[in-house]
């Protein structure tokens, strides 16, 4: 890592927060015009990112010279955090042979984007902007592709034969331990297998590690393998040893076995017949391939992300100052916040960019009767708003329109989505996973129906998002989030998978945007991974040949 991008990340505040993933950036540029009729330019691109309104430069690519169509051989490596919005700039200049500075006058364009656009479009091309903000004939295309080594798993199956017997009475208890040698050469335990009993020729169960935990993804790591005979006072037997690596491992991939002998360096100094204390067998070795977030988004899944927002009559007036739905002309209000700043986040993850927007708790127009489910466009057979831009102006001209009521029920809209996702499931392809954003300012009160809609919703492609607005006490609400216990439904049955996040906005009122959208997304990634994950559903590869989808300025 550089350390103008160490600078960068660090002031961006990147290395205070987990890092989802790495993601490898590429560069491409097309029909870059000569500036004189000399020479053709000799182009690099340099990638800025944002930090606190500032671009600071990230990285840069070589120099290619005397070329109009450069495809770089750099490749930019990315921290990539889902739950924040990274905004990018890549510029392209003109490098004078003479020197490696850069000149204002030198800069043939430019363009802006999210490092969510790039990832969900894996291959984003757009056309340059000049200075003049004009567009110009020369297009740049970069292409996402996530730095994967260490997140696959592997299935192994030992067992051995002739081992030595250690015990008078009865044959050996043998147990086997796998350990990792570190750089350092200190021994880190990987897997320790179950003891088998009186047996001398023992079958271990086939256990399961991630190729970080047993190799840290060095394929030729020297792995320490020992085999003890097993004593009920801790005080076990040495059997022998052999030392290993993934590499040797892989040849048991095909179903051909695996051998190691098993070696006891006393016996071999001391004995001059002694062969071995017995052969170790390697039956399977089985790579299991992870997925990611990234493959996921990658592999073309749609993020479909819906806002509900609480109505109620205890929210106050909408024409009272005081009210939490007050439309100030310059100030936005606390739902205004929460839903620009979570739905920023995950526009980037949309093709279509419409947004159901759904009302509950008041009594809305033509005949004023309460509704937990309305459209806050008011057009029942087609609730979705262009952006969040559309979603922010719909809900600005409901307000005058309905009368705040009552009660907080919030299990119809979860079943209404649900509804919708499980259409989804019945594909099994991993192509729009569903995000529910629910604005309240109280505690609910159909908590019974919502529990029961959260265990029914947790079986589908589907999360939860609650931000709780205003000063009301949510003690209760926190039920809802799995973080403490499992949720169960009034019958109780428990959640499949954890997929409520719920935090108060008081919490963020004095942080960033940023700040809030990070807090209740962080989870989202692990959710989306482990629904299809469980369900054995994996992400479509993405095609080489595909064209790049273009996104508008």
């Amino acid at each position: 890592m550089s350390d103008i991008y160490e600078s960068a990340a660090t002031s961006l505040g990147l290395f205070s927060s987990p890092c989802l993933t790495k993601v490898e950036l590429r560069v491409t540029c097309k029909g870059i015009s000569d500036r004189d009729a000399l020479s053709k330019p000799d182009p690099c691109v340099i990638i800025k990112m944002q930090s606190h309104g500032q671009w600071l430069e990230v990285d840069r690519t070589e120099v290619i010279r005397s070329c109009c169509n450069p495809t770089f051989s750099k490749v930019f490596t990315l921290d990539y955090y889902f739950e924040e919005v990274q905004r990018l700039r890549y510029e392209l200049y003109d490098m004078n042979s003479s020197h490696n500075g850069m000149r204002e006058a030198d800069c043939l364009g430019a363009v802006e984007c999210t490092l969510g656009q790039i990832v969900s479009q894996r291959k984003l091309c757009r056309a340059l902007l000049k200075q003049s903000n004009t567009v110009g004939k020369s297009t740049i295309t970069i292409t996402a592709e996530e730095l994967t080594g260490n997140d696959d798993y592997v299935e192994l199956s030992f067992s051995a034969r002739k081992l030595d017997d250690k015990d008078f009475f009865s044959k050996s208890d043998p147990f086997l331990e796998i350990y990792r040698v570190n750089d350092d050469g200190t021994q880190q335990l990987v897997y320790r297998t179950e003891t088998v009993m009186n047996n001398l020729n023992p079958v271990w169960k086939t256990f399961k590690t991630s190729l970080n935990c047993l190799c840290s993804g060095d394929h030729e790591r020297i792995l320490k393998c020992t085999v003890w005979d097993w004593d009920s006072n801790g005080k076990h037997d040495f059997i022998g040893e052999f030392e290993a690596t993934f590499k040797e491992m892989r040849g048991a991939i095909d179903g051909k076995q695996v051998q190691w002998e098993c070696i006891n360096p006393k016996y071999k100094t001391k004995k001059k017949n002694y062969r071995n204390s017995g052969i170790v067998i390697l039956n399977q070795c089985k790579i299991i391939k992870m997925h990611s977030f990234l493959d996921y988004i990658m592999g073309g899944c749609q993020i479909q992300f819906t806002v509900a927002i609480d109505f109620t009559a205890s929210n106050g007036d909408p024409r009272n100052s005081c009210s939490l739905h007050y439309i100030h002309p310059y100030q936005p209000n606390e739902y205004l916040k929460a839903l620009v700043a979570v739905g920023e986040i995950c526009q980037d993850y949309d093709s279509d960019k419409m947004f159901p927007a759904l009302g509950f708790g008041a009594r809305i127009p033509p005949d004023f009767k309460v509704s937990h489910d309305f459209a806050v466009n008011f057009n029942d057979d087609n609730p979705e708003c262009a952006g969040i831009q559309g979603v922010v102006e719909a809900y600005q001209n409901c307000l005058p329109k309905i009368q705040l009521y009552g009660p907080t029920n919030i299990a119809p809209i979860i079943q209404k989505v649900a509804n919708s996702a499980s259409e989804e499931e019945h594909t099994r392809e991993a192509m729009q996973y569903f995000i529910l954003l629910i604005l309240t300012d109280g505690v609910i009160t159909d908590m019974a129906d919502t529990r029961e809609a959260i265990v029914h919703a947790s079986h589908l492609p589907m999360s939860i998002i609650i931000v709780g607005v205003g000063n009301a006490d949510f003690t209760d609400m926190q039920i809802l989030d799995g973080d403490d216990g499992i949720l169960r439904s009034p019958k109780g049955e428990p959640v499949l998978r954890d997929i409520v996040q719920f935090v108060p906005f008081r919490n963020f009122k004095h942080a960033s945007p940023a700040a809030l959208a990070k807090s209740v997304l962080a989870e989202v990634p692990s959710q989306v991974v482990d629904y299809y994950n469980s369900k054995g559903i994996k992400p479509k590869v993405p095609t080489e040949f595909e064209a790049p989808r273009t996104l508008g300025h």
